[in-house]
């Protein structure tokens, strides 16, 4: 009888220290917003975050994502985050210039050359310096996950030097960094938001988009298309993003809990994303749109059209924002 109430003592003893624990996560819902579609690899990445909640939370949170713009656009979807009423949104970076300029860095043509550039800067100290600003305006970035690098679309002809972009009809997102880049460019560029760019395309409203290869796989849009031209004028990253407001609520358990899922969905997300580009350029191909490199001197003159965007933008993204990205890639390239 001894053994076991001393074993019914120990037992009582870690429920009573492991209890507190399990209490620290409350029952919730949790929506997560996308503009892309559900074949996208930020499902995998998704998949991978909600997995990560689900053991964490001990099934107290469940997860639900909504594809193709469902809860709306992601600067609507980063709105409502803002004011409480959604509780996630994974968002390109570029529509969220509207609500913290300073984002605006990451559209800068041709300032990220690499995929361990990436890595290196938005896992680094300057990744942590932006997502410190996100608090101030309602938002709490929990990872960088990957959008990729862009490249130009269009149903009018190939792109092989800065001539070529004349008068083009491209759709961009809504931001004055990527209006004013494909302006200089010489198109007419025109602000639309993601969920409109299929329809434009088809009915001829536009003739070109610009977006990495995998979203213009999973969009479709090679069916609306005839040529990609690899321009790589920009790497833009997702965030995922939750609702300030919300997270001031959760417990410090809970609040780890979304750092911790949403790093190793990030793992895989990226993982994924730059498997899946090979394919889906290969899926372009296939579907029969003319794709096309630039040679190296076409592009030092494209490069060069574009080079007094980085000025013209300084007062609205921050000089100290774009001069601290310039130094900390100077000094990944090691130079």
């Amino acid at each position: 009888m001894k053994t076991i109430v001393t074993t019914s003592l120990a037992a009582a003893l870690a429920m009573s220290v492991a209890l507190p624990a399990h209490a620290q996560f409350t029952d919730r819902t949790i929506r997560i917003a996308n503009g892309i579609a559900e074949d996208h690899p930020v499902a995998d990445g998704v998949d991978t975050f909600t997995q990560c909640v689900d053991e964490t939370s001990g099934g107290a949170w469940t997860v639900n994502a909504f594809w193709s713009s469902a809860l709306g656009d992601d600067l609507q979807s980063a709105q409502s985050l803002r004011s409480g009423t959604l509780e996630m949104v994974i968002s390109s970076t570029s529509p969220l210039v509207a609500i913290e300029p300073a984002l605006g860095v990451f559209d800068l043509p041709f300032l990220i050359s690499s995929d361990e550039e990436a890595d290196a800067l938005l896992d680094g100290e300057f990744g942590q310096y932006i997502s410190d600003m996100m608090p101030e305006v309602g938002l709490v970035n929990l990872s960088f996950w990957e959008n990729g690098f862009r490249n130009l679309s269009n149903s009018v002809r190939p792109v092989q030097s800065l001539a070529d972009f004349e008068g083009m009809r491209v759709r961009v997102m809504q931001n004055n960094i990527f209006l004013d880049t494909f302006q200089t460019l010489g198109t007419n560029a025109t602000p639309m938001a993601f969920g409109e760019v299929f329809t434009a395309l088809e009915t001829g409203a536009i003739d070109a988009q610009e977006n990495p290869y995998v979203t213009i796989d999973t969009s479709r849009f090679y069916e609306v298309q005839d040529y990609v031209s690899n321009t790589r004028h920009a790497y833009t990253p997702f965030m995922v993003l939750f609702s300030g407001p919300i997270f001031d609520t959760l417990s410090e358990q809970e609040q780890q809990m979304l750092f911790d899922c949403a790093a190793e969905g990030q793992t895989v997300q990226r993982e994924s994303s730059r498997a899946l580009s090979d394919e889906s350029l290969q899926r372009i191909i296939d579907a029969g749109l003319e794709v096309n490199d630039i040679s190296d001197e076409a592009m030092a003159e494209i490069r060069e059209a574009v080079a007094g965007v980085y000025e013209r933008s300084a007062d609205s993204i921050g000089a100290d924002v774009v001069e601290r990205a310039q130094a900390e890639l100077a000094a990944i390239r090691g130079e």
